[in-house]
């Protein structure tokens, strides 16, 4: 007898007419958070913060408008619009007024906003000129930290204009005990605290502030209670009156009290997943462990006969349709690096229990199917495996892979819990991770992991080294010696080495100064209330009240860096047909292959610091004059053979990704050098920092920034996605590729790494296809690589939807550590996805 129910449940019709409404229009931009907690803080000026944010969210819940979509069965939605988004001005709100004339026509995630939402907008952000976090942060920050942002060595972009999130909250808690019983808890606290305690003050504003939070979200679900019974007394639709009701009755009871069914546990959890986003702007908060604290509830209304499996997977596909719903915008430049309308909000499934034993259940096969009913980017549906998952389970996964909607993410538990543990996680936790985001393990519900706290783009320290610190002519980092003058490999890695460092301390400099600004300014108490240990620390998770802390910045860009190492050490070192100047010179030069205009720039830009040096006096036609005559340079023909040459030869060089022991150890000493020293760090929260080593999809923006690297990518191509080679670069098929990757130490960056691979769907046609990915993935985990992630897709296709976008609308693939539409990306991430190494076969 099977252990589980195997068998894939219909899709019920329902699910596909929710989808399209969803996605019947592009999604608008609405202003009522941005009034409602401007008129909030207007009124609570000289309260302490925590209080003022807990009022705000009161004020907010009791006054946005709410709706009930047409067929919807899980309720609560942050706006009117389908997927529309609110406005967080608390954070930051000049960029997007700069926008406003150009965000619904821009080429990465538009969006249409109304001339009258546009006004309200304005005449809201007023107020908070100079009270944002984004400007305190700034204040915090080094001379040298923004120097090195300005130049595009790294960007903390992401939380300096926006909330955090990055966090799975104890959604069990919500589920098994209600707000109720959170109240309770915080009302003990507060009245076994002294007034005479150090720490009264303090603490009792934050169990005051969770109180009144927790009690907003109940009037909140309350309100959706009354708009379902309104609904249906309107209704003449008999089936969808007695929806209303069961809507209505579910409202009325969760998250208050413990859900008492299946449906309540789902509408529960919602509530929560969506407040927690009205509260603050931070996405990546992820479900988590979602089938673990679901499946009980299931189980209990399928063995008492209240529900039907039919029912129970309508229900669930009708959540996942919900977490689509979900939106936010982002500035220009970092919605090219998140680009595909993507929340990040992780769902995994399988693994273990914290006791070691497999913990697969009935919801885990359910959440697949889910995922393939609705098949849109959210949840980013992902996978545990180890030596002890069931087959069944991961032929389910594998599956759904092959249908190309780049679901599940597969992460690799015999990796992850040792990584845990070494940063000083009980077995116990460490067993019960979950991934947050696009690849970050936490332990949930008691984790404030600041992951994606920034991008760090590897290649650009190797071009200081080049520079001696210099960019576009400016002294930006610090003195390593002309590479003109460097006599030995060490001596040349040593000036990386120090770059990297230098510019890892700034990195760190920027992201404790947002920290700091987080807690003093957006602390969140009703997130907190559903992490441990705040409520008992009396401290939101930004004042470092979480059980554990880390800040995860993530570097990219491993697979250039070694294979530029590698070619230096054999062409100009070992085998001495070239020299470093001759490097530098090619590079300058795009190796004769041709300068854009961003090329053209910088070499004006050094130009002109060199005439400044020499003392002579610049007028403002100069700048013009320099890149009109860059522009119309030709190289001598024996230049331009040189540079071509050792174009070539560097191309011919070994590269990672084809099971080459000698430069896999090069790309495996590239991720040493941000790795180790990132970890050497600690935040203001009491927690350490810890690497990752993905790019989201910041590979290709940054990329766009930065020139040609001596590995042979030329200036201003994306650079090397996670822990992937480089496109194009592993030619000798998955198994030589999975093999180079799997020999990086993926324990040491704790804070995840990304694997991309693609597939055409010839691969894995078949049980034969099937079986061989699962040997694949297997293969690759017994070798102690952490992640991997696909896309099954012809590249034909995807030339075909990037012509004719409007044939393709619900094209699915897989970005970075999400999946999108592929015809909301911008075309220079289509590209770069289409510019994948495509395998033929799984072995």
């Amino acid at each position: 007898m099977a252990k589980f129910y195997v068998d894939e449940i219909p899709k019920s019709d329902r699910i596909g007419r929710l989808v399209a409404h969803l996605y019947a229009k592009m999604p608008e931009i609405e202003s009522a958070r941005a009034r409602l907690i401007t008129e909030s803080y207007q009124s609570t000026e000289g309260q302490p913060i925590v209080l003022r944010r807990a009022r705000a969210l009161h004020h907010i819940l009791k006054h946005i408008p709410i709706i009930i979509r047409d067929e919807e069965l899980i309720v609560g939605s942050t706006t009117i619009a389908p997927r529309g988004c609110q406005t967080y001005p608390e954070f930051s709100f000049e960029w997007l007024e700069a926008e406003f004339d150009t965000v619904e026509h821009r080429e990465a995630d538009p969006f249409y906003i109304s001339p009258k939402t546009a006004e309200e907008i304005r005449q809201a952000d007023r107020y908070w000129k100079g009270k944002t976090s984004s400007e305190l942060a700034s204040s915090y920050m080094s001379a040298e930290a923004k120097k090195a942002i300005e130049h595009n060595i790294f960007t903390t972009g992401n939380y300096f204009y926006n909330g955090v999130g990055h966090l799975t909250v104890q959604y069990e808690k919500v589920l098994n005990q209600g707000l109720e019983g959170i109240i309770r808890q915080a009302a003990e606290e507060l009245a076994g605290l002294g007034q005479g305690d150090a720490d009264y003050a303090k603490k009792s504003i934050f169990l005051e502030a969770v109180i009144i939070d927790c009690k907003a979200v109940i009037d909140y679900a309350h309100r959706y209670a009354d708009l379902a019974e309104q609904k249906a007394a309107e209704t003449t639709d008999s089936k969808r009156k007695a929806e209303l009701m069961a809507i209505a009755e579910r409202c009325r009871l969760v998250p208050e009290k413990p859900a008492a069914s299946y449906a309540q546990a789902l509408q529960s959890f919602w509530f929560i997943q969506q407040i927690l986003q009205i509260e603050s702007s931070g996405h990546s908060i992820s479900p988590g462990r979602f089938d673990q604290y679901i499946d009980p509830f299931f189980q209990r209304d399928l063995a008492a006969g209240k529900i039907t499996r039919e029912e129970a997977q309508e229900l669930l596909d009708c959540v996942f349709v919900k977490l689509n719903d979900l939106n936010k915008c982002r500035d220009a430049a970092s919605a090219k690096g998140f680009a595909g309308y993507s929340l990040f909000q992780n769902l995994i499934v399988g693994g273990q229990d914290a006791e070691g034993r497999d913990a697969t259940r009935d919801l885990s096969f359910m959440c697949i199917t889910a995922a393939k009913h609705v098949f849109l980017p959210m949840p980013s549906l992902s996978i545990r495996v180890w030596n002890g998952s069931p087959h069944d389970l991961l032929r389910r996964a594998a599956d759904l892979t092959r249908t190309g909607v780049g679901l599940p993410a597969y992460y690799n538990d015999e990796v992850i819990i040792p990584a845990l543990m070494n940063r000083g996680i009980p077995l116990e936790d460490a067993r019960n991770y979950s991934i947050i985001g696009c690849v970050e393990p936490q332990v949930p519900g008691k984790t404030d992991g600041w992951h994606d706290a920034a991008f760090f783009n590897m290649c650009r320290p190797l071009e200081l080294v080049f520079s001696d610190g210099q960019d576009k002519g400016e002294q930006i980092s610090i003195h390593t010696g002309k590479v003109e003058q460097m006599r030995t490999y060490e001596e040349f890695f040593a000036a990386y080495q120090a770059q990297m460092n230098y510019n890892i301390s700034l990195l760190v400099n920027s992201d404790n100064a947002i920290d700091v600004a987080h807690s003093l300014l957006t602390p969140n108490p009703f997130e907190s209330c559903l992490v441990d240990d705040c409520i008992k620390r009396g401290r939101c998770v930004e004042e470092g009240g979480a059980h554990y802390n880390f800040t995860g910045p993530q570097g990219f860009g491993i697979a250039n860096v070694g294979n530029a190492l590698y070619a230096i050490k054999k062409l100009v070192f070992e085998e001495k047909r070239y020299s470093l100047t001759d490097f530098k010179n090619a590079m300058k030069m795009n190796f004769g292959q041709g300068l854009d205009e961003e090329s053209i720039f910088s070499l004006a830009m050094e130009t002109l610091a060199e005439i400044k040096a020499q003392g002579k006096e610049l007028d403002r036609n100069e700048l013009p004059r320099v890149i009109e005559s860059i522009s119309s340079m030709e190289l001598p023909a024996d230049v331009k053979k040189l540079y071509e040459d050792l174009w070539k030869a560097v191309l011919e060089e070994p590269k990672f990704g084809n099971d080459d022991d000698e430069v896999d150890e090069f790309a495996r000493i590239a991720a040493y050098t941000y790795t180790r020293p990132v970890e050497t760090y600690h935040n203001p929260r009491g927690g350490q920092f810890q690497a990752g080593l993905y790019p989201v999809s910041a590979n290709v923006p940054l990329g766009a920034q930065t020139g040609a690297t001596p590995d042979g990518r030329l200036a201003h191509a994306p650079v090397a996605d996670g822990v992937s080679p480089y496109v194009g670069t592993d030619v000798s098929g998955p198994t030589a590729a999975a093999n180079s990757v799997a020999k990086l130490d993926h324990g040491i960056a704790s804070n995840g790494t990304l694997y991309n691979m693609k597939f055409h769907p010839s691969a894995l046609s078949g049980n034969m296809g099937l079986d061989n990915f699962i040997a694949l993935v297997r293969g690759f985990f017994d070798q102690k690589g952490m992640h991997m992630q696909f896309n099954v897709v012809d590249k034909n296709t995807l030339l075909d939807a990037q012509a004719h976008p409007e044939k393709y609308r619900q094209l699915v693939v897989r970005v970075a550590g999400y999946s999108a539409l592929f015809t909301t990306l911008s075309k220079s991430l289509q590209d770069d996805i289409i510019s994948r190494t495509e395998q033929t076969s799984p072995l």
